[in-house]
């Protein structure tokens, strides 16, 4: 299972201080990381700020969508891999809507 961004509760069971706060940085840069890559293999062209959108939404998207099927992702890259993922399938799916 991918967890982009923790909940409070962990941020507050968490031993480092100030953790909800790294975790939401870190989403944010993974999420940046894999909109760049989606749009690099989807060839579509999104801002900084569009980036790091297309990459949360596709984490949601990617573990949703491969939790489904039983496949669960743990760690940084794990969670990378399953954002493009996901982030592909809304560039896809925003693609068939236009």
């Amino acid at each position: 299972m991918i967890y982009a961004c923790y909940t409070v509760r962990d941020a507050e069971n968490s031993n480092i201080k100030g953790g909800f706060k790294m975790s939401l940085i870190i989403s944010i840069i993974v999420g940046g990381i894999a909109g760049w890559l989606a749009g690099q293999i989807m060839g579509s062209r999104f801002s900084m700020l569009g980036n790091i959108i297309m990459g949360v939404v596709g984490g949601f998207v990617g573990s949703t969508v491969l939790r489904l099927v039983g496949i669960y992702s743990y760690g940084t890259i794990g969670n990378i891999i399953v954002a493009v993922i996901g982030a592909c399938i809304c560039i896809a799916v925003m693609r068939m809507i236009k």
